[in-house]
């Protein structure tokens, strides 16, 4: 089975037009695998695309303070983790519907995408991406130059351009 088969039916014939794509590949099946393992569901998230570079990831994380939550990136990955303290005091409740667990959730990113801030407001978590552009990925204008002055065409200007060949 190719890595392609991964991406479902719509890439079966992938293979026959890209040379030299088996390692990333490779790697977007590793990574596909170990996201998808144990998918959480919780804390529920959302992704925002503002526009072609910038991105947004929204999680609910209420109950957590900013220094329950850590955020790093990790082999391509970027890694939310929540680690709340059990309350040693125990409480009378009647019902326990909130729940106050760890979590890890984590998400791949672009070797392009750069978190840029990550803020804390009524309950949400947002992370801010961005997809900076290496400056040899970027278009380039190439100028035509023109050659100044004139020459003349002489007598032997075919046989001296045919020897300079």
């Amino acid at each position: 089975m190719t890595h392609l088969a991964l991406f479902g039916p719509g890439f079966k014939d992938f293979d026959r037009f890209f040379v030299g794509f088996e390692e990333p590949m490779a790697r977007m099946q590793k990574m596909h695998e170990d996201l998808t393992k144990n998918i959480p569901n919780y804390p529920p998230y959302n992704i925002i695309k503002h526009d072609d570079n910038n991105y947004t990831i929204e999680l609910a994380v209420a109950g957590f303070g900013q220094t329950d939550i850590d955020i790093e990136m990790e082999d391509g990955k970027l890694v939310v983790r929540g680690n709340i303290k059990a309350d040693e005091t125990p409480e009378n409740f009647l019902f326990r519907g909130i729940a106050n667990r760890a979590f890890t959730r984590a998400f791949a990113i672009d070797d392009h995408i750069e978190v840029k801030d990550a803020e804390m407001f009524n309950g949400m978590l947002k992370i801010f991406l961005e997809r900076l552009i290496p400056e040899e990925k970027k278009p380039k204008k190439i100028a035509v130059k023109s050659r100044k002055g004139k020459e003349l065409l002489q007598e032997n200007a075919y046989d001296q351009a045919d020897e300079k060949l």
